[in-house]
């Protein structure tokens, strides 16, 4: 097959009247044309050929090579120039993994018997009734949402490689001292159409697609280097920690440990400089995961730090299981503590466990200094918010970290 691909995408680029698909033969991907027209064909036991359509943008073409591995049920030809986006198998391996058994079932089910009727009859099933017409129409535009999840996903990695992604930080300010202790680490991407996304927009999407490890070990890299780098200036090292959020998928793969460990060491700095930071949706995601690497990332030397505690479904269990080592009060919590007395009841109360389990509490989203006053007379030994700094790009952080907060 004549084709061009860049390295590293998924995308690929084919010329008119490059056969794509060829019938017979064995395919492991799946492909969305996100440009152009293509042509299927059959071949049937006698030798005829027979056109039975032609599929343009939004559609997907080879799917069955993903589900049971079996020969190329048609050929498909580019009738333009044409652009696809590549489904790997271990793209939808990683997709069907995480639904419903049921779900996972019925589908296998459903293109299995999808591939025998077109075996025994040599043609597509067509649809026969309006209802199945307006069925498949619904099929198609949850496909175009996922296309949509998909070029996402593709744009990110080339934002990557662009610097439309970055990293911005937060400062971490060490109430007794009024020194800066440490820093968040936070993702941005200004894309290059849509301008500005939210984190908390496409940070599921990366998830959801697989896409999110890649952005992690990114993320860890990045703030390694940094926090190495941000040392060197200050002549001064060991103190500073830098700390880096991690999705539960994160913790499936099986070098998830030796990844961090190593970009630890690459960079130069200690374990404890290090705060892998997690969320309760983390742990219940995959528990038995998480705890095994979290306990060889903790015997290393690496800070673990629970966010958002009391915001979900907050077991004491996890505190115990899995060796926190610091709790992080929810902003939601801080900015309502003045005007609600049952959230400083639960400020009071987070930060008594905390003392009690020998666990330090950082507390988020101080905007005012009435805020991070009380924060620190309640006893939070670290507080980041607005009313210290806006989180910045690393030029900004030699200033920001040699400044006397209060």
């Amino acid at each position: 097959m004549s084709s061009d691909q860049s390295s590293g995408s998924n995308r690929k680029e084919v010329r008119k009247g490059t056969v794509v698909i060829k019938q017979g033969e064995p395919g492991d991907c799946a492909y969305i044309i996100e440009k152009g027209q293509v042509e299927i064909s059959l071949t049937k036991p006698n030798g005829n050929v027979e056109v039975i359509g032609t599929r343009g943008p939004g559609t997907m073409i080879g799917e069955m090579a993903l589900i049971d591995k079996g020969p190329r049920t048609a050929s498909i030809r580019a009738l333009e120039d044409c652009e696809f986006l590549t489904i790997t198998e271990s793209d939808f391996e990683r997709r069907i993994d995480g639904a419903d058994p049921i779900i996972r079932m019925m589908t296998q089910v459903v293109l299995a018997r999808y591939r025998d009727a077109m075996q025994r009859f040599g043609l597509f099933v067509k649809p026969s009734s309006q209802q199945e017409i307006e069925d498949q129409e619904l099929i198609f535009s949850k496909a175009n949402t996922e296309m949509e999840k998909l070029k996402l996903m593709e744009e990110l990695r080339d934002g990557l490689k662009s610097g439309d992604v970055f990293l911005h930080y937060q400062p971490i300010v060490d109430t007794q001292s009024g020194q800066v202790a440490g820093f968040e680490a936070l993702m941005r991407w200004n894309h290059f159409e849509r301008g500005f996304i939210y984190p908390s927009l496409f940070i599921p999407v990366a998830e959801e697609t697989g896409a999110i490890y890649e952005l992690s070990k990114w993320a860890l890299e990045e703030s390694a280097h940094m926090l190495a780098r941000l040392e060197k200036e200050l002549g001064d090292h060991g103190k500073l920690f830098v700390s880096v959020n991690f999705a539960s998928s994160d913790f499936m793969e099986p070098d998830f440990v030796s990844m961090t460990t190593s970009i630890i060491s690459e960079a130069g700095l200690q374990p404890h400089q290090l705060h892998v930071e997690i969320t309760e949706r983390t742990l219940i995601g995959e528990p038995e995961r998480a705890q095994d690497a979290l306990e060889v990332l903790k015997d290393a030397g690496v800070h673990i730090s629970l966010d958002d505690f009391g915001t979900g479904y907050s077991s004491l269990s996890y505190l115990r299981h899995f060796k926190i080592d610091t709790l992080k009060i929810d902003r939601s919590f801080v900015s309502d503590m003045f005007a609600d007395e049952s959230a400083m009841a639960l400020i009071k109360s987070i930060i008594a466990l905390a003392k009690n389990m020998k666990m330090v509490i950082i507390a988020e989203g101080a905007e005012t200094a009435e805020e991070a006053m009380m924060l620190r007379d309640l006893g939070c030994e670290m507080v980041q918010g607005y009313y210290y700094a806006r989180p910045m790009p690393e030029d900004e952080l030699l200033a920001a970290a040699q400044k006397h907060y209060i």
